[in-house]
Formats: structure tokens, sequence, C-alpha cells
């Protein structure tokens, strides 16, 4: 035995009963212990330096990878009362198969013969528009006939204006011609006078100058009334000619206005109709929200609403259809202290719920049960629970079990790198985080930045 100790038990204690005291005592024990000490130290030396694979594990979902093939809900885009199911859960359908026929709940929609009373009042307007239209156009030809009956009667009015001027001359020159013939008249009354007071003429011939005078002076009297009558008549051209231009504008001023007027009310009966015309395509549109349609090809999982009669908001989701064709993804996530060792591209092994592995997770060679995926999806952006959300999708190569369903668990493991084990428990004791190499020291290294 090994005297280690100052206070000996030897000659205090019966030891026979003890056969352990006895096994120390031997030489040969002794020899043999301190062989399988060393081979044990040996081996623990030697397995303290075997390769140690580095990984990040974490417990995730199956999930579909892009957003189309994620189940759906059929929600109603009306409020309505279900009327009519034309499915029932777990049946396959096809893109726009009829799921569910709706009857309107709002007292604005419930009339029948809506679409077509709507029709009827687009129509009127429709009428309403040509007549408008055909009023523009006959104002326009009536604007266009005022105006040449106002070109021919101003034409003829500055004609008659243009006699009267033309007349005002000509009894200008006769009262000139009349004047003549009056100074003529008086100077041969006044000659036949000093002859007649001579005794050279006759009375007679006296009273016929005196006569000729008279009727000299009574044509240049008559001179200057009709001089003043053709003034008349020039000044009343003149107005006449006014007024003219003054009628046909007032009337072409109304004609105008009553056309501006028409052109007003057709444009307003215009929006009306684009307003109709909008108000039927929604009509329209809303006929057709009362099926509910499947939006892509899949299966019926879940009916939300049920029964017949049951009355559904707008957005209410009715029932739930899965895509035939999914790939599928498994989202996990990492603590913010492992997001700088995760890339896209990096390998990652899953054990999924129900398939059973045997894991050595420093050792993935030997590994057995467990199926490969690759990130293709990282979010930049914390998620609520305090962790990053990672995507992983399965690789062609190596595809995963066929039986696996969205929503089922998995187990994921991202190989980081390859260390000593002394060095992975030297850091899992100390609390350290998982080496982080960017050199390119290592093969491994190479094959998993991305």
């Amino acid at each position: 035995m090994l005297n280690l100790s100052d206070n000996s038990i030897d000659g205090r204690i019966d030891t026979q009963p003890y056969g352990a005291f006895g096994l120390l005592k031997s030489r040969y024990t002794n020899a043999w212990l301190q062989r399988l000490l060393a081979i044990g130290f040996l081996v623990l030396v030697a397995f303290a330096f075997l390769p140690w694979t580095q990984n990040i594990q974490s417990t995730g979902q199956i999930t579909m990878l892009r957003p189309d093939q994620r189940p759906q809900t059929v929600p109603s885009a009306i409020p309505g009362r279900i009327e009519q199911w034309y499915v029932s859960e777990g049946q396959y359908v096809q893109a726009g198969d009829t799921l569910v026929r709706l009857s309107e709940v709002k007292s604005e929609y419930t009339d029948p013969e809506l679409l077509e009373r709507t029709r009827e009042q687009l129509a009127a307007k429709q009428a309403g528009v040509i007549a408008y239209d055909n009023k523009v156009t006959a104002l326009a030809a009536q604007f266009d006939a005022i105006s040449q009956a106002r070109d021919f009667k101003l034409a003829a009015a500055a004609n008659k204006t243009i006699q009267a001027r033309l007349k005002v001359t000509t009894d200008s020159a006769a009262i000139v011609a009349a004047q003549l013939d009056l100074e003529v008249a008086l100077a041969q009354l006044e000659r036949q006078r000093t002859l007649y007071e001579q005794g050279l003429k006759s009375l007679v011939d006296l009273e016929s100058r005196r006569m000729k005078a008279q009727s000299a002076e009574a044509k240049m009297t008559k001179a200057f009334n009709d001089l003043d009558y053709s003034r008349n008549e020039l000044e009343n051209a003149l107005i006449e000619q006014s007024t003219l231009a003054s009628e046909f504008a007032d009337k072409l001023a109304k004609v105008s206005s009553e056309r501006f007027s028409a052109e007003s009310a057709g444009a307003e009966a215009r929006g009306e109709v684009a307003k109709l015309r909008n108000t039927l395509a929604n009509y329209e549109a809303r006929a057709g929200f009362r099926y509910l349609r499947a939006p892509q090809s899949g299966r019926v999982t879940q009916a939300l609403s049920m029964g017949i009669g049951e009355t559904v908001k707008e957005g209410t989701p009715i029932l739930t259809i899965v895509p035939d064709e999914t790939a599928l993804a498994v989202e996990f996530f990492v603590e913010p202290m492992d997001l700088p060792l995760i890339h896209v591209g990096n390998e990652v092994r899953f054990l999924f719920d129900g398939w059973p592995a045997i894991v050595f997770s420093g050792w993935p060679a030997v590994t057995y049960g467990t199926f490969p995926g690759e990130i293709v999806a990282i979010d930049p952006v914390i998620s609520a629970n305090g962790k990053y959300r990672v995507l992983v999708a399965e690789r062609i190569a190596q595809p995963w079990p066929e039986a696996l369903r969205a929503g089922g668990g998995a187990r994921g493991i991202a190989l980081l790198e390859t260390v000593p084990i002394w060095y992975e428990v030297w850091r899992q004791l100390n609390g350290f985080p998982p080496d982080y190499y960017t050199g390119n020291d290592t093969e491994s290294s190479k094959s998993k930045k991305p």
C-alpha cells in the first residue's frame, strides 16, 4: 500500500477482512494499475487530438420554400351569406374551380336585375350624349347660317348706303345747277325789266321772264329739299347698317351661348356615362366575387367557415388550400452570437420527426439517418423571439423523404470548422463561441464559405 500519509493505519485496523487492502499490498497489482493508468492517459491524450467538427444546433419546422406554395387561405372579397358548397375537405381542385357560392347581404346589391337596370341607365345616358352632340351640330349649322345671312344683309346695307351717298352727291350737283339756272333767270329778268322800262319789250315778255325766274327758284328749292331727303336716307342707311350688325351679333351670341350650354351638358352627360360604366364594371366584378374560386391547383385542407346561411364579413377566410407542387424547406432560428458563422450556401444536417437517426454531432462522417440541406436565406432583421430566422432548402442530389409534410419538426445541425477535441472541450468549459475562420488554410473552410 502507498504510505502517503503521516497517519498510518498499520497496527490500528485489521485489514484481513478487506480483500482490496491485500491486492494493493501486492507488487504485481501496483504494476498492473500503473500500466492501466498510463495506457488510459495515453488514450485520453490521443483522443484529445482527434478532429471534431464544430456545429450549431437548433430546432425548427418544415415549411415551403416559395411563398406561393405555402398553405393559402381563400377569403371572401365581399360580405355575404354562404349559399352553397361545391367542395369538401381533402378534395383536390384545379385552379379556377368554384369552391363556394355567396349571396349579397347589403341592400344596395340585392336587386336581382341590378346589372340590367344599370345597363339601361347607361344606354339612356349614352342616348342623351348623342342628343347633345346633335344639338351642338345643329346650333353650329344655325350659327353658320346666321353668319351668312348677316354677311348678305350687311353687304346689301352697305350697297344701300353707297347708293344713298351717291344720291346725296347727285342732289348736291343738282343744287349747283339750280343755283346757276336761278342766277341766269334773275339776270334775264332784270334785263327784261330794263328793256320794258325803255319800251323795247312788252309786258308779256316781262311776265314770261318773271315766271321763268320763279320756276328756277322753285327748282332750286326742290333741289335743296331733295338733298335733305338724300342726306336723311344716307343717315337711315348708316343706322340700318349698324342696327343689322347689332341684331346679328345678338343672334350669334345667343346661338353661341346655347351651343356652349349644349356642349357643357354633353360633357356632364359623358361624365355620368363614364361613372355609370365604372359602376357597371364594379357591379359585374362584384357579381363574380359571389363565387369563390381556387387561386391555384391544390387540396382543400380545412374549411374555416361552415354551414349554409352563415354570414361572413369582407376578407374573412373561408377555407385553406395546399398547393399540389411544393418545394420543402426548413426554417430554424439561431442566436445573434452565432449569426456571423452562418452563410448562404452552408451545409446543414437535419433530424426529422419520425425518422430515427444515430447522431455524432462532432463526427458527421459517422452520423446515420440525417438529411443534408443548404442555407438559401438569412433574415437581416431579428425575429420577435430574439433570434434570426434561417431558411434551408433540400439538395436535389440528396432529396429528403417524400412523406415529409409542412409543419413537422426538425432539428438542424449547422456544420462549422474542424478543431481538435481538446480545443472544443476547452471552448465549451469557458463558454466561448465556435471559431470563425476567414482564411483559406483548410479545405473544409474553402468548401463551406459561400
